[in-house]
């Protein structure tokens, strides 16, 4: 074979294995499928999104959602509680399909996980008890602050360096519910903790908290899955998209919030 037809015949070669590879990779998205199961890691104490009511069973914002947006999908929902400080590590390993459980979309986090379009609005809040005689979050200086370990307070409070700084000691809990305990003891001053799940507390104790802080960070709320799971995150995004404008997300909202608080999902 001369040079010309050598590298003629190379060049097809490269060319030919160029289109496989790219039959390989579009054959490998159009060959995903939906999962014959969704299953939804979540912290299970973690009002209004998602807890266990007095019969113990399993409710909240984010759970009926979920059911629904399943049923939208054609595919059943299992909820399975997780540490949400390893949530990350347990979609990765595959124990799960989906984090949905107020999870705040962070640049940290989508570096490792993708998320949904966002379809509700958070923000960070510090409260203490209506006893305080703090005001304001510079009266939390010198004092102990809770918040619950591997939630976006967590961030929050790392952007917000003086006030951070001044604190004695922030002392973290598995889940907020037992932050506000020991705020109620009085083990701790105040907790920084998300709106939503803050202002439900509250709600269920009223004359006991009191807000001294609400911008603290705005935030809103996504579904993480894997980076990988192309078309589960297409599906799912049209699917809140359609409960957006139908109005079921506000339905929602109203029912567990008493307000209107979602984003209308593009």
């Amino acid at each position: 074979m001369n040079v010309k037809t050598w590298m003629t015949a190379g060049l097809a070669a490269v060319a030919a294995a160029a289109v496989l590879t790219g039959c390989g990779g579009e054959t490998k998205t159009a060959e995903q499928k939906l999962p014959d199961k969704i299953v939804i890691g979540l912290d299970d104490n973690f009002p209004p999104m998602g807890f266990h009511d007095e019969s113990g069973e399993l409710v909240g914002f984010d759970i009926d959602l979920a059911k629904e947006a399943g049923k939208r999908l054609g595919v059943p929902v299992e909820f399975k509680p997780i540490d949400w400080d390893s949530k990350e590590a347990a979609l990765k390993s595959k124990q799960v399909d989906m984090l949905w459980n107020g999870l705040t979309i962070t640049e940290d986090r989508a570096k490792q996980i993708a998320f949904s379009k966002p379809y509700l609005n958070n923000a960070q809040i510090l409260v203490v008890r209506t006893d305080s005689p703090v005001a304001d979050r510079a009266g939390l200086a010198g004092k102990v602050v809770g918040t619950q370990e591997g939630s976006s307070s967590v961030e929050a409070l790392d952007k917000q360096a003086d006030f951070k700084n001044s604190l004695q000691d922030v002392k973290k809990y598995g889940d907020f519910v037992a932050a506000f305990m020991d705020l109620e003891l009085g083990r701790i001053d105040g907790v920084l903790v998300d709106s939503v799940v803050g202002r439900y507390y509250m709600s269920k104790k009223p004359g006991q908290y009191k807000v001294v802080d609400d911008k603290m960070g705005d935030e809103q709320y996504g579904v993480g899955m894997r980076k990988e799971d192309t078309l589960l995150q297409e599906k799912l995004n049209g699917v809140l998209k359609d409960m957006s404008a139908d109005g079921t997300l506000t339905k929602l909202s109203q029912k567990w919030f008493n307000d209107d608080i979602t984003v209308k999902v593009q």
